[in-house]
């Protein structure tokens, strides 16, 4: 990284976001700290160093570009409206406060569809590697070295020789049927954010490798479905463990996904082991 990066433009207040919180939750992989504090990531192709700073999260974006990351950080919608859903039951708002500071990030909605796909069966520093790897091969340069993440008409045409340099196994086939089942229009991702759950999560499984987690993965991720309630084996766990068995996380309507996130960082951190 440069060490000479210059953070003076300030996008929010840590009391909207927490960044160490936010990026380190398991919803995005292509964020990384230096040993400054300095978050350097790639977004929709936009390059972004931020640092949370004596109350101030601080970056160095251009002021053009400064309602394009707003909008990633959802930075304009209301999280302090959920709490009065999060009182009950009491692991919740356990889980709500610890949590306090996530914000679900907007991502773009091929690459998190890819990116959770690659994340099958895998731990982060594994997929952030493939995923950085990916981008170098097939993604435009960017600055600082990065590069962005390749367009899902590019990976459509590529074989699984291909993504062999990536060591991402029997996940590169899945990789490229979503890519051509997408560029061949067949999973139209913006008519996803309107439909039905249900019918949404049912037009994504067609995508080889893609189950009810990937789904709802993506849908909470990569298309902002803050109806989606993603359950793996951290959440299976929490809620086994934490919740009653009658338990809905329907009844949170569209803040369930805000409910997902705060129980699963709970879950992984040291605190929600004990």
């Amino acid at each position: 990284m440069d060490t000479c990066i210059t953070l003076e433009t300030i996008l929010a207040t840590d009391r909207e976001i927490n960044l160490i919180k936010t990026f380190e939750c398991g919803q995005c992989f292509r964020w990384q700290a230096d040993e400054m504090g300095i978050y350097t990531g790639v977004a929709s192709g936009k390059v972004l160093n931020i640092r949370q700073e004596k109350g101030l999260i601080l970056c160095d974006a251009i002021e053009s570009d400064l309602p394009f990351w707003r909008n990633y950080f959802d930075l304009d919608t209301p999280y302090d409206e959920a709490a009065v859903l999060f009182s009950q039951p009491e692991h919740l708002k356990i889980c709500a406060e610890y949590g306090a500071g996530i914000r679900i990030l907007r991502q773009e909605p091929w690459e998190a569809l890819c990116s959770f796909i690659i994340s099958q069966c895998n731990n982060i520093p594994r997929i952030k590697s493939i995923i950085r790897s990916l981008s170098a091969l097939y993604g435009k340069p960017l600055r600082q070295g990065l590069f962005s993440f390749p367009e899902a008409e590019v990976i459509a045409n590529l074989s699984e020789d291909d993504l062999s340099p990536l060591r991402c196994g029997y996940r590169a086939k899945y990789i490229l049927d979503a890519a051509r089942t997408v560029s061949e229009g067949r999973l139209p991702l913006e008519e996803l954010c309107d439909m039905p759950a249900d019918e949404a999560r049912k037009k994504i499984k067609t995508i080889k490798g893609v189950g009810d987690k990937v789904a709802d993965c993506f849908m909470l991720y990569g298309l902002h479905r803050m109806d989606s309630f993603p359950v793996d084996v951290w959440m299976k766990r929490a809620l086994k463990k934490h919740f009653p068995p009658d338990f809905d996380p329907k009844t949170l309507g569209n803040w369930a996904g805000l409910a997902q996130q705060y129980i699963f960082f709970y879950e992984r951190s040291s605190k929600g082991e004990k």
